[in-house]
C-alpha cells in the first residue's frame, strides 16, 4: 500500500464522487478507479459501495478513512519537520496545560526556556487532562501538565512530579462549616462530594475516594463536573462540596467559600511526555520545569469567601439524596 493510494481514497471518501475526486487531485478518472481497486484488493476489504449514480463508504471504509487521514497528517508533519531542519530551523515546542492550574510555574518555565532557545516557537494548548494524553500520544503536543500521577501501563509515556498542589475544600458560602475555625477531612463525612469527571480528569474520582478512605470514611459523589469552573457553580448552588487545588480560588466564585483543611492536604502534580520523543529542546524544557518546581513553594492554604448573589441553579444529579 502506497501513500498515493491513501490520498486517492481520502479524496473519493470526502467527495463521494470519483469524478469530483479525480478533478480535486488532478488525476484521470480511470486511473483513480484503478487505484481504488488496487487498494481494496491489497487489503482484502471493500471500502466503498459503488453504483452508477452514487458512492458510499462501508463501515470498514469509514474506519479506514479516519486512519488514512491520520497517516497522511503524520507524513505531512514529518516532511515539514525535516524541511525546517534543512533550513536550520528547530521544530516548535508544543505544551499542553490545564487553564486554572500552575499559575506561577508555567509562565516561569516559559521565560527560562525563551532565554535558552530564543528562536524556537512555543505553542500553548489549553486542554483537559484526558485531551493531553491523546495529544501526547498523537505527537500533537510534546509535553503536558497533566496533574495527577498518570497510569502509564498502557501508554508509551514518561512522567515526572513537578509540583505539589495545596488542596482546599469548596463549600457553599452559607454553609455552617464556614464559621468553623478549622475543618478536617472527617468533618466532611456527612456531605456529598462534587468530583471532576474521569472523562476529562482521569484518576480524579479515584483520588477523591482514596483520600476520604484514608481519613476513615467512604466519600459519596453526587455530581461530576467537566472542569473546575463548573464544579464551583455546582457548589454555589448547594449540590455538594468539592476538594480542589488552591489556585482554583482565583476563578470567579460567587456564593462559594474556599477553606483550608487541617492538617494541610497536598497532592503531587505531574508532567508527561512520550518516551520516544528525543527532542533536545524538550529535554531541556523538562529540566527547566524540574529545576524551577523545586524552588517554588506550593500556594499557601487560603480562606476565601464570596457571598455575591448566585445565578439560576443547575439540575441536581440526585435531589432526593441531598444532605447538609
Amino acid at each position: 500500500m502506497e501513500l498515493r493510494h491513501l490520498r486517492c481514497f481520502v479524496a473519493v471518501a470526502e467527495e463521494l464522487s470519483f469524478t469530483k475526486a479525480a478533478q480535486k487531485i488532478r488525476l484521470a478518472r480511470p486511473s483513480l478507479t484503478r487505484q481504488m481497486r488496487i487498494l481494496e484488493e491489497e487489503i482484502g476489504v471493500r471500502l466503498m459501495d459503488r453504483s452508477q449514480n452514487r458512492v458510499a463508504l462501508t463501515e470498514e471504509g469509514k474506519r479506514f478513512l479516519f486512519d488514512a487521514k491520520k497517516l497522511l497528517a503524520m507524513c505531512a508533519d514529518s516532511v515539514t519537520a525535516v524541511q525546517r531542519m534543512s533550513h536550520g530551523e528547530s521544530a516548535p515546542l508544543n505544551i499542553g496545560y490545564v487553564a486554572n492550574l500552575h499559575y506561577s510555574l508555567l509562565p516561569a518555565t516559559l521565560g527560562a526556556f525563551r532565554k535558552l532557545y530564543p528562536t524556537v516557537a512555543l505553542n500553548l494548548f489549553d486542554m483537559t487532562r484526558s485531551e493531553q494524553y491523546l495529544a501526547i500520544e498523537s505527537h500533537k503536543i510534546d509535553v503536558g501538565f497533566i496533574g495527577l500521577p498518570p497510569n502509564l501501563s498502557n501508554h508509551n509515556l514518561l512522567s515526572e512530579s513537578v509540583a505539589h498542589e495545596t488542596i482546599v475544600v469548596a463549600l457553599p458560602a452559607g454553609h455552617p462549616f464556614v464559621k468553623k475555625p478549622e475543618i478536617t477531612l472527617i468533618d466532611l463525612m456527612p456531605l456529598f462530594f462534587i468530583s471532576m469527571s474521569d472523562r476529562t480528569h482521569p484518576g480524579e474520582q479515584k483520588w477523591l475516594l482514596e483520600t476520604c478512605q484514608g481519613a476513615g470514611f467512604s466519600g459519596s459523589i453526587i455530581q461530576e463536573a467537566g472542569d473546575e469552573a463548573t464544579a464551583i457553580r455546582f457548589v454555589a448552588h448547594g449540590l455538594g462540596v468539592s476538594l480542589v487545588p488552591a489556585q482554583v480560588a482565583a476563578l470567579p466564585h460567587d456564593g462559594v467559600a474556599f477553606l483550608p483543611l487541617f492538617p494541610p492536604l497536598t497532592r503531587a502534580s505531574n508532567i508527561a511526555w512520550r518516551a520516544d520523543n528525543l527532542s533536545q529542546p524538550l529535554k531541556d524544557y523538562i529540566q527547566i520545569v524540574k529545576s524551577l518546581s523545586h524552588s517554588m513553594s506550593p500556594p499557601a492554604a487560603i480562606r476565601s469567601v464570596n457571598t455575591a448573589k448566585r445565578s439560576s441553579p443547575p439540575t441536581k444529579a440526585r435531589p432526593s439524596d441531598a444532605r447538609d
